[in-house]
């Protein structure tokens, strides 16, 4: 599989495209209004202890307290979690087990983290300091996330000062190699100074390696100990590396073909990291210098533009309806214009897979987390079932975030679930609409004049009789006059005082206005109740 990196920098903006077989797959946006805290280290002080739920809420200087469970606290045994490797020490379970990326072993080892975790009030109390670090970033109405259980990540490795044991990630696949890297790197670790992960790239990484990099890690953490004897919390101790560095120190290896950056300073900092980590890789770094955008040669723009909308085409004329909610993220499956040749089992087939194949892109790309609902087209065998559940995990198996998609329900549907560490792009990138308040509907012209019948109506019944003009959408006001001509004149005879009808662009469309004409008062909020 082709894979590239496409990095654009501007002033105020850097994005990043990760392109496989020359199909976006994944977009990441940094902006200076919009800081990313996931890997930040904070000394925060602790705003309140809550034993009914074992959680504290910690202030670490973010608008909203970071919520911290007692499963994410030190204590004699325990490990911390990168965003896209994983300390697997258990032995690989079967496909139809463990769902997707070895979910079974980690829901284990989380659960035993759970039942391990000390009374959260026997270890905090009001007003204590805490070194915790951001592991999802405030979504909603919800603030940061934060563990106590720190961990630093390097090219190679991720240390853990808190931990004990020496784990490989989950992506090197054989277990001889697993347990050569593991014996290896267990060799170059000091004594009693915590735990760590091998990462994907350390695979063919000599030993000096692994000791320079665990070193320059170990001291990186003293540095971020002392720093909390002359500070006061809330205060940031650590800052995670920028984007564009985390990208290249994360992704960037000899499964990628090339990275271009339109960016002389963002090109000079890359190459530069490299020839320290990796130098072999430096000659895969172009500078693009084309006259049209990096983005728009790649053709990508208009992918980029499409990521909101609700309706996903695929190949074969089918499509997708995505609809995000607070609680979950709904994905409706449709055939479309594509209606197949004879069987029809064999077309339900063909556009459930092409949809397993979008619905694993999409949520990359969007960068959608938390709880989806994938609603098929209803299949009548349960091999053809199983092949789609099979397809679906396969594309998910690439994603850098921790999925797990779990076996066709008996209503058809598949369920699954994404790690989500910062809000969507649609969340990121768009605000809710002024007129709409986010529902995405506005009322019916029919529908705004009955309530204007109504609250003209209940002005009168409170024995009002001055003159009222009504301002009003011109759409709404266009229906007035050509579906209810003599909608003015039948109110004006109920309510028995003077009406007048009045066009105002400024107003949204489903708003209306009640003005008073003599004293100019407007009086829409008294009477408009429903």
């Amino acid at each position: 599989m082709k894979r590239e990196i496409l990095i654009s920098a501007a002033n105020r903006e850097t994005r990043v495209a990760i392109l496989e077989d020359d199909q976006l797959v994944e977009l990441l946006v940094d902006r200076p209004d919009v800081k990313r805290l996931v890997g930040d280290i904070f000394v925060g002080k602790v705003d309140a202890v809550l034993p009914g739920i074992q959680a504290a809420f910690v202030d670490i200087g973010t608008e909203k307290s970071a919520f911290l469970h007692a499963s994410d606290l030190v204590y004699d045994e325990g490990g911390a979690e990168d965003d896209d490797e994983e300390d697997d020490e258990e032995e690989e379970e079967d496909d139809d087990e463990k769902g997707n990326g070895g979910e079974r072993g980690r829901d284990k080892r989380r659960s035993r983290r759970r039942a391990e975790a000390p009374a959260i009030q026997d270890v905090l109390k009001k007003g204590q300091d805490i070194i915790v670090q951001v592991t999802k970033e405030a979504i909603s109405t919800k603030g940061p996330r934060v563990t106590a259980q720190v961990s630093l990540a390097g090219r190679f490795l991720v240390y853990m000062p808190h931990a004990s044991r020496v784990g490989v990630s989950r992506k090197i696949g054989e277990r001889a190699e697993r347990q050569r890297l593991r014996e290896l790197v267990q060799g170059v670790l000091p004594e009693k100074s915590g735990g760590v992960i091998v990462r994907t790239v350390g695979e063919d990484v000599t030993r000096e390696t692994f000791e320079r990099e665990l070193q320059t890690l170990i001291a990186q953490w003293k540095r971020i100990k002392r720093k909390t004897t002359f500070v006061r919390a809330p205060s940031l101790l650590h800052r995670e590396t920028s984007l564009t560095r985390g990208i290249v120190r994360d992704i960037f290896s000899t499964k990628v073909e090339n990275v271009q950056v339109d960016s002389k300073q963002v090109y000079n900092e890359v190459t530069e990291y490299l020839k320290g980590v990796a130098p072999d890789l430096v000659d895969r770094v172009k500078m693009y210098e084309g006259t049209a955008s990096l983005f728009d040669k790649a053709k990508i723009e208009t992918e980029i533009r499409d990521l909101f909308k609700r309706r996903c085409d695929l190949p074969s004329g089918g499509y997708l309806i995505v609809e995000p909610t607070e609680a979950l993220v709904s994905i409706d499956v449709n055939s479309g214009r594509f209606t197949g040749k004879k069987d029809p089992e064999k077309t339900i087939l063909k556009i459930n897979l092409e949809a397993a194949r979008e619905v694993a892109r999409q949520l990359r790309l969007r960068d959608v987390g938390g709880i989806i609902v994938c609603d098929f087209i209803d299949m009548e065998t349960k091999g053809n079932r199983d092949r789609v559940l099979q397809e679906l995990r396969s594309h998910l198996g690439r994603d850098r975030a921790r999925t797990r998609a779990f076996a066709v329900s008996d209503l058809g549907l598949i369920e699954m679930t994404r790690q989500r560490v910062r809000q969507s792009h649609l969340q990121s990138m768009t605000e809710a609409c002024p007129t709409c308040n986010g529902t995405g509907r506005v009322f019916t012209p029919e529908t705004i004049v009955r309530r204007i019948e109504r609250s003209v109506k209940r002005m009168a019944a409170e024995g009002k009789k001055e003159a009222l003009l009504v301002k009003l959408h011109p759409e709404v006001a266009l229906h007035v006059l050509q579906e209810e001509k003599d909608f003015m004149k039948k109110l004006e005879k109920a309510v028995n005082f003077p009406l007048e009808l009045r066009d105002d662009p400024l107003l949204r469309p489903d708003e209306f206005k009640l003005v008073v004409k003599g004293a100019g008062r407007d009086v829409t909020q008294q009477y408009a109740v429903a």
